[in-house]
């Protein structure tokens, strides 16, 4: 981390940062690919022993002939049901926006949450309503629910908060589709220009940025890397030449060779690992491969989330026991309060707080 800016600097330095760089999404959510595969694991690791613990108090043994879910099988559910987000969008005909932003808030929500928990069924309708909400193109409840089979509102509104508070409530989401945008933009300036081979190019680039949501270089790259990644894809030419127009080096000559890689070479070579992952994770998943890791989730989800369940059912009155101790506590301090002549219960005010931090889980 940069040490603290001071306060005759601040001022100064703030000025300079891109407006992407002061974005939540810059600063919450940016990762390596070794951080999102220790973040996945670890995450698949407490739930699996939290789940197969749950087992245990429910009945000793039964979780032995559990196949718990590993990192790998709960992103691959998740993929799929990333991808099923774009067929949503078509059938409402929701924008372009509205699908990168739901895809993004559920590849965001399991980098806090498992499978095991939270089926991605559930989690991707919750997440493509509120993306409509978030980005001003909102739809009736009670219309979205009712075009989506076997789904009522309260399949909806159930998780809103659970996945609001997952993303950390950071809602605005900058996109690659957006980038790619205004690169198009950009190129049409530059000289000698064929907007029909530009044209084409640019439907080819966004077939390829739509193809990237299924993976997670949104969540190590930059919307412009990205972007451009994509135009690279789709005609290294035209992403050579913009990549040489932002960094004002001159066309390379085959005579001249130089021993320092100009700037516009250094840019394209960033998009390598870009485009691999593109090419070789931004297609659906085999569905027979995903049926079969439904087929175990139903063995392995979380008894305590089941509604009926023997776990479920101790959880819900041990939840309703501490609430009632907690309004009890309450009661009895608001009696002492009045019984000390201060109806406010201020004396109290500092202890409450104590006593109950610990009550909301």
């Amino acid at each position: 981390m940069a040490a603290e800016a001071t306060p005759s600097t601040a001022s100064s330095s703030n000025s300079k940062i891109p407006i992407y760089e002061g974005s939540t999404q810059y600063r919450h959510w940016r990762f390596s690919p070794e951080q999102l595969a220790h973040t996945r694991a670890t995450l698949n690791e407490a739930a699996v022993k939290l789940i197969r613990d749950a087992f245990e108090a429910d009945s000793a043994g039964s979780s032995s002939s559990v196949s718990f879910l590993n990192a790998d099988e709960e992103l691959l559910l998740v993929k799929l049901y990333a991808g099923k987000v774009s067929q949503l969008c078509g059938h409402f005909r929701f924008p372009e926006e509205v699908e990168a932003t739901a895809v993004t808030y559920l590849k965001r929500f399991y980098l806090k949450n498992t499978v095991m928990d939270w089926h991605p069924k559930n989690v991707m309708l919750t997440a493509l309503f509120l993306a409509t909400k978030t980005t001003n193109h909102p739809i009736a409840l009670e219309h979205y629910a009712s075009h989506i089979p076997r789904t009522a509102p309260s399949d909806v509104l159930d998780l809103e908060f659970l996945v609001a508070q997952s993303l950390g409530f950071d809602f605005a989401v900058w996109h690659a589709h957006r980038a790619l945008w205004g690169i198009w933009l950009d190129i049409q300036t530059l000289p000698d220009i064929d907007m029909n081979e530009l044209r084409k190019a640019y439907d080819v680039a966004l077939t390829h940025v739509r193809a990237s949501r299924l993976t997670d270089v949104e969540l190590i790259y930059t919307p412009s890397q990205i972007a451009l990644a994509c135009l690279s894809l789709a005609s290294p030419g035209l992403a050579s030449a913009w990549a040489r127009s932002k960094s004002g080096s001159p066309e390379s000559s085959p005579s001249s060779p130089s021993s320092t890689p100009s700037p516009e070479i250094l840019v394209l070579e960033l998009l390598e690992p870009i485009k691999s992952m593109i090419l070789i994770q931004g297609s659906p998943p085999d569905v027979e491969a995903v049926r079969e890791v439904d087929r175990r989730l139903k063995l392995c989800k979380n008894p305590e989330k089941i509604v009926g369940s023997n776990a479920y059912n101790k959880k819900r009155e041990a939840q309703e026991r501490k609430a009632a101790e907690k309004r009890a506590r309450k009661a009895a301090q608001v009696r002492q309060a009045m019984a000390d002549g201060d109806p406010f219960g201020s004396e109290l005010a500092e202890q409450d707080m104590v006593d109950d931090d610990d009550d909301d889980d």
